[in-house]
C-alpha cells in the first residue's frame, strides 16, 4: 500500500516540478495528465477489488445446500416445493374466497384456477427447460 501512495506522491511531484520547469500556460495539460494516470490507478484498484469479491462471492458450502436441497425435492428445478406452497396458500385462500362478500363459488373457482394455473405453467415451464437442455442426435 505504501509503494502504491509512493509512487502517487512522485508523480504528483514530477507532475508539480514540470509546472514549475514549464509555466502556468501548460497547466492544464498537466493537470489533465496527472488525472489521467489517477484515473487508470483507481479502475486498476476497483476491478482488482471486484475480481476479487466475485472470486470470494460464492461461498464453499452454497452447492452443497443446493444440491441437499435439490434431493430433498426443495430445489429450483422440483416441482415438489411449489405443490406444498399452493397447499399452505389455497387452504386460507379458499376460506378467504368462499365468503360470500368475496364471491361465493365463483371466488372459489377463480381462486382455484389461479392455483392450478401457476402450477400448470411452471410444470410446462420446467418440461420445457429439460427439454432444451437434452442432447441433440443427428436426426433432431
Amino acid at each position: 500500500m505504501d509503494t502504491r501512495q509512493d509512487d502517487l506522491r512522485r508523480d504528483l511531484d514530477a507532475t508539480l516540478q514540470a509546472r514549475k520547469e514549464l509555466g502556468k500556460e501548460y497547466e492544464d495539460e498537466l493537470v489533465d495528465s496527472f488525472m489521467k494516470r489517477l484515473d487508470a490507478r483507481l479502475d486498476a484498484r476497483v476491478e482488482r477489488s471486484v475480481a476479487q469479491r466475485m472470486d470470494d462471492q460464492e461461498p464453499r458450502g452454497y452447492h452443497d445446500r443446493h444440491q441437499r436441497s435439490r434431493r430433498l425435492g426443495w430445489g429450483k428445478r422440483s416441482g415438489n416445493g411449489l405443490a406444498v406452497v399452493s397447499m399452505v396458500f389455497g387452504i386460507p385462500l379458499t376460506a378467504i374466497a368462499t365468503n360470500p362478500a368475496n364471491g361465493g363459488f365463483g371466488g372459489l373457482l377463480v381462486c382455484w384456477a389461479g392455483i392450478v394455473g401457476v402450477n400448470f405453467a411452471a410444470a410446462f415451464g420446467e418440461r420445457r427447460n429439460r427439454a432444451d437442455r437434452r442432447p441433440r442426435g443427428d436426426w433432431d
